[in-house]
């Protein structure tokens, strides 16, 4: 019995040791991160999303052509906001929720050393704001709200999209 009291000491012990160690890591971690420099507030961020391939995986009977469950995925190239020097890109899911009227979707804005997240509703028509829930880098704890502004080609195709990020 003693034996047994003994290893389960031990095994506290480590345990204990190894709680002591996690509580001091998050500590520094945190200390750390108190002085960092996070999304400047008040910050706007335009750039330019090119709409190259968004497939989408139609889910539902094959007469139908919009389901709910439907999924869209994209990755397109995303530019500066004179639109001449590609900064990266957008990539993400959206899932139909409501047939022929709106997407729920979580994407991000991936850049060279950092990514800013974005969820929310993507409506069919009319205007569509999605926020941003946070991200990496210098946006690491951003808040604020994503406009989308699309483009249209003489043919009526949506070929880009001005991206209005209000970072707060």
């Amino acid at each position: 019995m003693n034996a047994k009291y003994s290893s389960s000491l031990s095994g506290f012990a480590i345990c204990r040791g190894f709680q002591i160690t996690v509580a001091t890591f998050l500590g520094a971690a945190v200390g750390t991160l108190g002085g960092a420099k996070f999304a400047y507030a008040g910050e706007t961020l335009h750039v330019v999303e090119h709409v190259l391939d968004e497939p989408t995986i139609h889910l539902g009977p094959k007469e139908a052509a919009d389901s709910m469950g439907d999924i869209n995925v994209f990755a397109n190239p995303v530019f500066d906001s004179t639109n001449t020097r590609q900064l990266g890109t957008l990539q993400g899911s959206c899932v139909r929720v409501i047939v022929g009227k709106s997407w729920q979707c979580s994407f991000s804005l991936v850049l060279a050393t950092e990514c800013i997240t974005l969820e929310g509703p993507y409506n069919d028509t009319g205007a569509n704001v999605l926020a941003i829930t946070g991200g990496t880098g210098r946006y690491a704890g951003a808040k604020g709200q994503m406009t989308p502004h699309p483009r249209e080609s003489k043919s009526g195709a949506l070929t880009a999209s001005d991206l209005i990020f209000d970072i707060r």
